[in-house]
């Protein structure tokens, strides 16, 4: 039997691979600020506070997947939390994404001003020392945390998890140019070119801050679209396709169909208009028909709310 902490960690739910993901994040995080204190670098304490921002982030991933886990568990349905929120956490996800994307953007903008008047203030000394091995350190760690994050999600298939393997992409690419930048300092000291030293932390700052604000820009826009309730045109188009063969097969007057994808929830309305000359049909055959409608649309998940209805107005499906 695997013991708590192996329960904890489990590197095959997308809990584990978040909590080790955090444990991680903290850790590079708190080496990033001693050594960009003992290194004098801006460079590198940006680095320790993106890792912490990271760390929240991740934090709040975590909860919002227990949620939505415990959310679609017949044996949590009862609880205070879930009569709190009928309707299901899914709309979560695409908040703490879309804050996570905007709060990564932030900080880089706040860095990148601070890195852009470094420069026009004549640059920064650092020690290359401290400098070189934390990036040495920073590559290995940050790219062995990128192949594990990715490789787990590979069977699991979280939003939350992609992203979090694309903040340890950044971030290996971040050391990799950092290591590139200081070993170039090393390289010009004590030469014609060593009017550059200086300026070489500000500079690669500058650069990176462009890099990590551009790369949360399409999850932004995912996320924006979740908590405005964007119908994807696929899952839209794959509805209308059901819903009008249902009409055609059953005789029915019409379908109306109400589509949303919020974070990995799929919220599918069908309303089908009935002859009012329609003969009465049992209870049960309705039913029946409703499971014919939910196989065609795919198969069931907990992700899928799906409600689908019959009336002979037409009212009730505006």
């Amino acid at each position: 039997m695997p013991s708590t902490t192996e329960r904890y960690f489990d590197t095959r739910t997308e809990q584990g691979v978040l909590r080790l993901s955090i444990v991680g994040s903290l850790l590079l995080a708190a080496a990033a600020v001693v050594f960009g204190l003992l290194a004098n670098s801006s460079l590198i304490i940006f680095d320790g506070i993106y890792g912490l921002i990271d760390v929240v982030m991740t934090w709040l991933s975590l909860l919002v997947a227990r949620l939505i886990a415990l959310s679609t568990q017949t044996d949590a349905l009862q609880s205070r939390l879930n009569q709190r929120f009928t309707m299901g956490f899914w709309h979560l996800e695409p908040i703490v994404l879309g804050v996570s994307g905007t709060l990564m953007i932030g900080a880089a903008l706040y860095a990148l001003v601070n890195a852009v008047d470094a420069l026009m203030s004549g640059g920064r000394q650092i020690a290359l020392g401290p400098a070189i091995i934390f990036a040495a350190l920073s590559i290995v760690a940050e790219s062995a945390l990128a192949w594990f994050v990715l490789r787990a999600n590979r069977r699991i298939g979280s939003e939350f998890i992609a992203l979090d393997a694309k903040n340890w992409v950044i971030a290996a690419s971040m050391s990799a140019c950092y290591l590139a930048a200081f070993l170039g300092g090393v390289l010009v000291h004590g030469t014609s070119w060593a009017w550059v030293g200086p300026y070489i932390d500000p500079a690669i700052l500058a650069f990176v801050c462009v890099l990590v604000m551009i790369a949360p820009l399409g999850t932004v826009r995912r996320a924006l679209a979740g908590i405005l309730l964007v119908t994807p045109p696929e899952l839209q188009a794959h509805v209308d396709a059901v819903g009008r063969a249902i009409v055609a097969k059953h005789g029915f007057v019409e379908h109306r169909s109400y589509v949303a994808q919020v974070g990995r929830g799929e919220q599918i309305e069908l309303f089908f208009v009935v002859r009012e000359d329609d003969p009465p049909r049992p209870l049960l055959e309705w039913d029946h028909l409703r499971d014919e409608i939910g196989d065609a649309l795919g198969e069931s998940s907990p992700d899928r709310w799906l409600t689908i209805m019959f009336t002979t107005d037409r009212e009730w499906t505006i």
